[in-house]
Parts: C-alpha cells; structure tokens; sequence
C-alpha cells in the first residue's frame, strides 16, 4: 500500500526533492566558508583581501559554469553532469583540508567547490521547470530552499566540527558526506517528464508543459536577457559580502564567531522562509515585481548592516536580508523561464548565471581591500547597497511579463 502511495506521487515532486538535496549540500559546504575565515587568515597571516578571495573564485565559477553546465544538462540530462559536479566538490574540500599554504586553499576549495557547485546548481534547478507551469514559481521556491537550509546547517555544522576536529579534518568530514549524499540525491533528478508515464496526465491537469520558447542564440539577442543579466550581476556583487565577511564583522564588534556563524544561520532561516514565502506570493501577484521588490529589501537591509553592531541587531539584520536573497534565489529561474520558455532551459538559466559569477568575484574581495585599507566595512557596505539599487533600476527597464509573452507569440 504505501508503495502504491509512492507511485501515485507526481515525478515532480521527486526531482523538486532531489534538487533540494544536492542544493542544500553544495551551498552548505560553499557558505560555511565564512566560518573558516579566521582559521585561515591567522594560519597562513593572510589579508582580508586574499582569504575572501577563496569564496570569490568558488562563487565566480559555479555561478559562471552554469553558462557550461547548463548546456550539457539540457543534451545529455541533469544527472551525470551534476554527479560529476559533487565528485569534484569531494575532492577539492580533501586538498583543502591538506593545504599547507593559501594557494592550495584556493586549488582546493576555489577549484572544488566552484567546480561542484558549477556542475551541479543549474542542472539540478533547470531540471525542475518543465515539470510545472502554473506552479513553476512555487515548485523552484520549494527546490532551491535548500540553499536556505545548507545556509542555516552549513556553518553551524563546520563550527561543531572545527571546534572538535580542527578547521582541516572538518573540510574532509564536510566533503565526504556531501559527495556520498549528494550522489543519491543527483541519481533521481530528470529533466524530461516525456520519458514517465504520469507527464501525460500532467500536461493536461497544468503541471507540467512541452519545452517551447526561445533557443539561448535567441534569448541573447533580446534586451529583457541583457537587463536580467546587468541586474542579477548588480545584485550579486552586493548579496555576497555578508556571506564572507559576517564572522570577522562579528569578531571585530567584540563578538565571537560562533555568534558569527549563528547570524550566517539566521541568513539561512530567512532565506528559506523567502524562497517558499515570496515564490508562491510572486506566482499569484507576478514575478518580476516581487523579485524587484526582493532587490529593494537587499539595499535597505544592506544600510540596516552599517548601524548593526549587537549581537540582536545583526540577527534581525540576518532574517530579513535572508528571507530578500531568498526571494531572489526562489524566483531567478522562474523568471528566465517567463521570458525565454523552457526550450533551452539550462543553458538560458546557466548564461544568466554567469554574471551572478562576475558580481560574486569581486563583491567579496572588495570588502576585504576597504577593511584592509580604512580598517572598517563602511564604505564597502554602502557600495554594495547602491549596486542593490542599480539592480532594482535594470529589473524596472524590463517589459512586463504579458507584454513581452505577447510581442513574442505576435512573432
């Protein structure tokens, strides 16, 4: 009987599951970075500047892979591409845990991570939308939530482990359960619902459609691609700078980097209330101006950071910000489907992505050269709320979803 349940479940659902799993263990082990920080600036006396740089090299490859990724998952399917992705994450938090300098942390987890997140995010997220329509918005929410979840257990994970077994031991342990677990995961994810028996039932009821839209060589050629990506790079090159540099804030207002990584975890909390919160908010008022309205929240919670130097204040700090990068995470894919169809789903999503990869390379590292040179993050912090606001200027040139839908079907 219950494994009559389990068939009657809609295939969906499984890969929204399996794409929730290998999210929440690649960006668990990519966002307990922070938590490592200041291991790694006092064991090898490094900069600000270069330790952030780790984290910028990781973001800028598995945000810019997808351009890579994508492609590969849209001819040859979602799961080997992204197996490959957290085989390579394995491997390179094992060189990183066996590093004896700063640039073995940059092969091991810069390299690693970047590769195994590169190869396993968009797959695993482009999978997901074109088995659902009406609740795409919903459905990639509930998927990419598990970012939100690997944001809350990934640092407060790595600090248990950090504290019992060293900062070196933990990136093994850290990496090994995520290779093993994450294989599992990526083994059930499929991205054409044409080869299970209940696609045909799901089309009719508007579950899920036939791939259309634009191929990416058509997508690239529009302004609405060219505005998504100017505004998601915008954004990125703001959104990430708490992620690296939260613990040694926290340590420099007197604070300890437990605290740190509790507020890093409270990111993590807001960030899943938003991506299941605002995706199914935006599918019933709009995406776009619900991921616009997301954007504004990044800059305005960004100008809360400059005045929050409690414990209390950063914590409030932390929720809000999460659940407006939530927001942001849930509806990206949504919105590239909106616009171009699910013809070329990864490759659209993957490209897009690449300029979230060009703002998270030099996001982070910017910070870290301002407190490196003014021994503060103020300037920094201001910087990045105005690159919040250029993003919210770029999604507001964009024509509404109806307007554009209906220019496209006029040719």
């Amino acid at each position: 009987m219950n494994m009559q349940g389990l068939r009657t479940v809609y295939y969906g659902w499984y890969v929204v599951a399996a794409a929730f799993m290998v999210m929440l263990l690649g960006f668990g082990c990519a966002y307990s970075f922070a938590t490592y920080f200041p291991d790694l600036e006092r064991e090898f006396a490094a900069s600000r500047a270069s330790v952030s740089s780790v984290f910028s090299l990781a973001g800028a490859l598995y945000f810019g892979l997808g351009a890579i990724s994508g492609p590969l998952s849209d001819r040859f399917g979602p799961r080997w591409v992204c197996i490959t992705g957290l085989i390579a994450l394995s491997a390179g938090l094992f060189v990183a845990g066996s590093a004896d300098s700063l640039d073995t942390v940059y092969l091991g987890f810069g390299l690693g991570i970047g590769i195994g997140v590169g190869f396993s995010y968009v797959p695993a997220i482009g999978a997901v939308q074109p088995w659902f329509t009406t609740r795409r918005g919903f459905a990639s929410g509930l998927a990419v939530s598990g970012i939100g979840v690997g944001t809350l257990l990934g640092p407060l994970i790595a600090t248990g482990l950090i504290a019992t077994l060293g900062w070196r031991l933990s990136f093994v342990t850290m990496g090994l359960a995520a290779g093993v677990a994450g294989v599992g995961a990526a083994l059930v994810l499929d991205n054409d619902p044409s080869r299970h028996a209940d696609a045909v039932g799901a089309k009719r009821s508007g579950k899920c459609s036939a791939p259309s839209g634009m191929n990416l060589g058509q997508a690239v050629r529009t302004v609405p691609f060219w505005l998504l990506f100017l505004s998601w790079l915008s954004l990125s090159f703001a959104i990430f700078i708490p992620f690296v540099h939260i613990v040694p804030y926290a340590l420099d207002h007197g604070m300890s980097a437990s605290a740190g990584a509790l507020v890093l975890g409270v990111i993590g909390v807001g960030s899943t209330l938003g991506r299941f919160l605002v995706g199914a908010v935006a599918d019933r008022f709009g995406r776009l101006p619900v991921m616009a309205m997301s954007f504004l929240g990044v800059a305005l919670m960004l100008l809360v950071w400059l005045v929050a130097t409690s414990q209390w204040s950063l914590l409030a700090f932390g929720l809000v910000f999460g659940t407006c990068y939530g927001g942001f995470v849930a509806l990206a894919p949504a919105v590239a489907v909106d616009y171009f169809g699910t013809k070329a789903t990864g490759a659209v999503i993957g490209v897009l992505y690449s300029g979230v990869g060009v703002g998270t390379f030099f996001g982070p590292p910017f910070a870290g050269y301002v407190f490196d040179r003014f021994e503060s993050y103020q300037a920094a912090i201001l910087t990045a709320a105005g690159a919040a606001m250029l993003a919210v200027v770029f999604l507001m040139l964009m024509p509404s979803t109806s307007r554009w839908q209906k220019r496209d079907n006029q040719h």
